[in-house]
Order: structure tokens, then sequence, then C-alpha cells
């Protein structure tokens, strides 16, 4: 039996799709063979975001997306195994986050929907594909998110060091591991998602490369306390969120609520220390001291990084890296574990992170 496994993410940060193979190992991090980034087509990177910021669209604009990204995945893990000279036949299965374009876990009909239909993914590429993995937590009374933590918790623990593992995509979520206690998790709340929304529309840039545009600004404090005062930031865990809820109009809202005009790069920093002070914030509540382990596009973002550095005194803060995942490769990597723990009936969630009331297997099965 193989244990080679293909893992895809594409995020809230709408940058691309993020591959990685991996050989199973029994214990510590995975072994990572290979990686690779494809970036969204311009075309569907915009359909993507109006539907998330309209929260509406047509039967056919769904459609176009569920098949478009199925079909870059599949580019995606054709590349990554052009490249690492493994053949498809020799991969056990691909664990496919999919592009999430609605993600509601409260009310009376929690919902999440990702997109990116696994039937075509395992056709294109003749493996067998491991997807919705959200879904069964919240049949459970789960938020279904974030799902990360389990992987951190397996991978990442230290026998008698505190950690904290942050996750900084568009989204912040932090993995808390106290040693002697079970893992907490929970998003924090943006990480990119509003720095990539405002610089977009001053600047008609996808982001703020390593946060030169924020860093030429000042912070506004009544903007930086208006914004921290969201009642996201006050709800307890289990707790997750999303483009729903963090998006360019909600800074709109904030930014025309101020007595005065504020400059373009005064707004850019304050989104900047609102995503380090919310994170910081909420490592504050569970742990005090230990390793801070920064993934995602953040730990790549030199400017958050100091910020996080800064607010966290005590905390050693440094790229996972450091422990041999790069941070663009993080949650393809859990994605790839979280597909080998599927197909072996194996369960994949945590409830003391997402609510749930039992542990369970994750996802379905997508024969090629």
């Amino acid at each position: 039996m193989s244990d080679l496994y293909v893992g895809l993410m594409s995020g809230t940060s709408l940058d691309g799709v993020d591959a990685a193979l991996i050989r199973s190992r029994a214990e510590g991090p995975p072994q990572i063979l290979g990686a690779v980034h494809l970036d969204y087509p311009a075309a569907l990177r915009a359909l993507v975001l109006q539907v998330c910021q309209t929260q509406a669209a047509r039967f056919t604009e769904l459609g176009r997306i569920d098949i478009e990204v199925a079909r870059l995945y599949a580019r995606a893990v054709q590349q990554l195994l052009a490249q690492t000279g493994v053949p498809a036949s020799r991969v056990r299965a691909i664990g496919a986050h999919g592009q999430t374009v609605h993600h509601a876990p409260l009310g009376e009909t929690p919902f999440t929907l990702q997109l990116g239909d696994p039937n075509t993914l395992a056709v294109l590429t003749g493996i067998a594909v491991v997807a919705d993995f959200r879904r069964r937590d919240m049949a459970l009374g789960g938020q279904g998110a974030p799902l990360a933590p389990g992987f951190h918790d397996a991978v990442l623990r230290h026998p008698t060091r505190a950690r904290v593992v942050l996750n900084s995509g568009g989204i912040a979520n932090i993995s808390v591991l106290v040693p002697g206690q079970p893992c907490i998790g929970f998003d924090t709340g943006p990480a990119n998602i509003l720095l990539d929304a405002w610089i977009q529309k001053q600047q008609a840039l996808t982001f703020d490369r390593d946060g030169v545009f924020a860093l030429s600004g000042q912070v506004q404090p009544a903007l930086l306390q208006a914004m921290l005062g969201d009642p996201y930031f006050a709800r307890p865990a289990p707790k997750s969120t999303g483009r729903e809820h963090f998006n360019l109009a909600w800074i709109e809202r904030h930014v025309a609520a101020c007595a005065r005009p504020l400059a373009p790069a005064d707004v850019q920093r304050t989104l900047l220390e609102l995503s380090a002070r919310s994170i910081s914030n909420a490592i504050a509540q569970h742990a005090q001291a230990g390793d801070l382990l920064v993934a995602g596009g953040g730990a790549l973002n030199g400017a958050l990084m100091g910020r996080l550095q800064a607010l966290n005194a005590g905390w050693v803060v440094a790229s996972t890296a450091s422990q041999g995942i790069p941070p663009e490769q993080m949650e393809a990597v859990a994605f790839a574990v979280f597909a080998q723990r599927t197909v072996d009936g194996l369960t994949g969630n945590l409830p003391s992170v997402t609510g749930a009331s039992r542990r369970c297997v994750l996802g379905a099965i997508y024969p090629p």
C-alpha cells in the first residue's frame, strides 16, 4: 500500500492553489517530497471574489467555479508529480480542501460550501480524492473549522514547552498546545484578508508585499479601537469566521464612521495592527510564553512578524520552517495527512477545537 499522498489548499486569501506531496511517517512530521503553487487565473479569482463578497450567484457561476477550481487543482497535481517524477499510480489519495465561498457555522441551519468538484479532480488525475472535510463535523454540532489544529497537535506539540501555531492566511487561526492539556484552537479574526482587500482597492494589488504600504502610514487609534470592538473578537471559542464577516464593506463602514478623512496608508497600517493585536490578544488568553510558530502568508510579511514579536513578549516567534514545514505549505501538507486518516478510517477533527459532539472521520472518498 502506498505511503504517498497529495494535499491541496486554496484559502480565503484567494491567491491560488498550494499542492504538496508527502510520504507519511509513523512519528513526527511527514516527509515533504515536493510542493508547487499555482496562481488563480485573474478571471476565476475575480468571479470567486464577487461571489464571496456579494453572497449572491447564479447557478451557472457556482458551477463554473466548481469545475474551474477542480481543473486548476488537477493542473497543480500534474505539475507536482511531473516535478517529483512520481507516477499517479503511486499516490494513494489526494486531500482537496476546496475553495470556500460561504461559511456560516451558527444559526438554525449551519452551512459551509467549498467548491472544486472532486469527481472532476479524480477523473483528471486518476487518483482517489478525499473532499468535503468540514460538513461531518458540522453535522455533529461543530464549527467545521478550523481543522488544522488537529494536524498541529499531532506533529508540532512539544512535551515540555508551550507552543502556539498560528496559521496566518486570509483568516488567522491558532492552535494552543500546552503540555498536559488538550489542544485549543479557533479563528482569531483577520490575518491578511482585510489588508489584501484594502490594497486591492487603493492600488489594484493583490497583497501588500512585506507590509511596505502599511509601514508608510500611521496607526489611527480611534479606528483601531472601533475595529477591535467587533463582537467577534469577544466571542468565546469554539468559533470560526471568514469573508462573510471580515471584508471590504466591513472596512468601509468603519472608515466612514471616522470623524475625519483618513489617508489610505493610515488605514492599511491600522489594519495591520488590527491583525497583530487581535491575534496577540487571543494568544494571551490561553498561554503565557513559549514558541509562536507562524505558518501561512503572514509568515512572509516582515511587518506583521515584527508586530507579533513586539506584542508577544517572552515568546520565541519563528516561521514553521524552523520545524521542517515551510509556512506556505503547512495547510496543503495538513490536508494530505487528513486524506490519509480518512482512507484509513481514522478520525480527523478535534471536538475541543470545533465543538463537535464527538470525533469523526472527515470527508468523503471519490474513486479515480
